[in-house]
C-alpha cells in the first residue's frame, strides 16, 4: 500500500496562490491601512485599528484552530482511543503547523501590547487604568509583562508537548514491531505526554488565553462562559479541519485504512461540537440578556444594539447560530450524512467559515465599533493563513509516512466499527 504522500501539483498552486492573496493583502494594508499610526479608543485613525485587529483574529483563530487537532489526539490517546490511528497522522501534520503560526501569532500580540495600541487593549493606557476602578482592579494580570510572559509560555509549552507527541508517534515507525512489554511502555509515555498536554491546554486555552488575547478587548467585560466558547468554536472548526484533509487524501487513493467508519466518527465530533457550542453561546446569552446587569450586557448592545436602535453586528451574531447550529444539526444529525464524504466537506468548510465570523464578532465591536464590516482585506489575511496551514501540513504529510506503522492499536484502528 502506498503510505507516502507526495506533493501534487494542484496542491502547491492552491497553497502558493493562497500565501500570494494573502501577501498582497498584508502589503495593501501597510500602505493603505496606515498600520503604525497611533489610534485612541475608539476614535482616531480606524483604518490602523483595521489592521491590527484583523491580524490579531486571524492568527489568534488559526492557531487555536491547528492547536485544536494535537489536543484531540491527546484527549484520544488519554483514553486509550484506537480507532483514530489509521488518520493519526493527518491530525500530527495539522498540530505541526503550531510553531509557525506560534510565532506569527506571538509577534502581532507584542507588536500591538509593546506598540502601545490602546485601540485595541484599552488597558494598555496608564492615565486611563489609573482612572477606572474595573481597570485598575485587573491590573495585576493585564498589563504589559504578564500578558508578555503568559503568552510566550503558552505558545512554548503547546510547541514542546506537541512536538514530544509528534516525535514518539514517528518512533514507533522507526523502532520496528513491539512486543507486549514495549508497547505497553510505549503507550505508558504517550499517556504521560498526551496529560502534560491536556492540563497545560487547560490552563491556557480553556481558561487564561481567552481572557488574555480576546476578552480583554472589552476589559469591562467578563464572562465565566467565555473560554469554554472560544474553545468550543476552535475545537469543531479543528475536527472540521481534520475532515477536510483526510477527504482530500482518500480521493488520491490513500490512507487505505480510512473508511467510512472513521468519517463516521469524525463527522460526531462535528455534531456534537456544534450542539455544544451552541450551548454555550445561548447559556451566555441568556443569563447576561436575563440579568440585565450594564456592566455585561454593554458586550451585546455593542453587537445587536437595543430596542431602539439595531446594532451594525445583529446580523453577523444571529448568522452564527444559523451557520453554526442550524445547519450542522439538521444536515449532520442523521446517520447517512456523516458517513457521506461530500455532505462532510460542505459542512466542514460552512463550519471553519461560521466560526471564523463568529471570531471576526469577537474582535471586531470591541476595537473598531460601528465603523467595523467585512471587506477584501480580511478574506485576504484569512487565505494568508490557510496557505500557511497548508504548506506546513503539506511539509509533513510528505516527509513521513501516512501510516503510524507498529502501533499497538492499530489493528483495531483497521477493524473499527462505530
Amino acid at each position: 500500500m502506498n503510505h507516502q504522500f507526495q506533493l501534487p501539483g494542484s496542491y502547491k498552486k492552491w497553497t502558493y496562490g493562497l500565501i500570494g492573496a494573502g501577501v498582497i493583502a498584508l502589503l495593501y494594508g501597510f500602505i493603505a491601512l496606515h498600520p503604525f499610526e497611533q489610534a485612541g479608543h475608539g476614535h482616531g485613525n480606524a483604518s490602523s485599528t483595521r489592521f491590527w485587529a484583523v491580524l490579531l483574529q486571524n492568527s489568534v483563530f488559526w492557531l487555536l484552530v491547528v492547536n485544536a487537532a494535537m489536543f484531540f489526539l491527546c484527549v484520544t490517546t488519554m483514553a486509550m482511543g484506537g480507532w483514530q490511528v489509521a488518520l493519526r497522522r493527518v491530525p500530527e501534520a495539522i498540530s505541526s503547523v503550531v510553531p509557525i503560526l506560534g510565532v506569527i501569532t506571538f509577534a502581532i500580540l507584542m507588536a500591538i501590547v509593546w506598540g502601545g495600541r490602546t485601540d485595541i487593549y484599552h488597558w494598555l493606557d496608564k492615565e486611563a487604568v489609573a482612572k477606572d476602578a474595573i481597570l485598575n482592579g485587573k491590573k495585576g494580570f493585564l498589563n504589559p509583562i504578564f500578558f508578555s510572559v503568559w503568552s510566550f509560555l503558552t505558545i512554548f509549552g503547546w510547541w514542546a508537548l506537541g512536538r514530544k507527541m509528534r516525535s514518539l508517534s514517528l518512533k514507533s515507525d522507526q523502532n520496528g514491531p513491539m512486543d507486549y512489554e514495549t508497547g505497553k511502555k510505549w503507550i505508558w509515555t504517550n499517556t504521560v505526554y498526551a496529560s502534560l498536554f491536556a492540563v497545560v491546554f487547560t490552563l491556557t486555552v480553556a481558561s487564561t488565553i481567552p481572557w488574555l488575547w480576546l476578552m480583554s478587548i472589552d476589559a469591562h467585560w467578563y464572562s465565566t462562559m467565555y473560554s469554554w466558547y472560544t474553545f468550543a468554536s476552535t475545537f469543531v472548526s479543528g475536527m472540521s479541519l481534520i475532515a477536510l484533509f483526510i477527504i482530500y487524501l482518500k480521493n488520491r487513493g490513500q490512507l487505505e485504512y480510512v473508511t467510512d467508519e472513521h468519517l463516521h466518527d469524525i463527522g460526531k465530533f462535528m455534531f456534537a461540537f456544534s450542539v455544544f457550542w451552541t450551548y454555550l453561546w445561548f447559556s451566555q446569552y441568556m443569563l447576561i440578556w436575563y440579568s440585565n446587569q450594564p456592566e455585561e450586557t454593554k458586550y451585546f448592545i455593542e453587537r445587536i444594539g437595543t430596542a431602539e436602535k439595531a446594532g451594525p453586528f445583529k446580523g453577523i451574531f444571529f448568522f452564527n447560530v444559523i451557520v453554526n447550529f442550524l445547519c450542522p444539526l439538521l444536515i449532520l444529525m442523521k446517520k447517512g450524512s456523516k458517513r457521506n464524504w461530500t455532505v462532510v466537506t460542505f459542512m466542514a468548510v460552512l463550519i471553519i467559515l461560521g466560526h471564523w465570523i463568529d471570531f471576526y464578532q469577537m474582535v471586531m465591536p470591541g476595537t473598531l465599533h460601528e465603523k467595523a464590516e467585512l471587506m477584501p482585506f480580511e478574506f485576504g489575511i484569512a487565505c494568508l493563513f490557510i496557505g500557511l496551514i497548508m504548506w506546513g501540513a503539506g511539509q509533513y504529510l510528505g516527509k513521513h509516512s501516512l501510516l503510524a506503522k507498529n502501533h499497538p492499536f492499530l489493528k483495531e484502528s483497521m477493524i473499527h466499527h462505530t
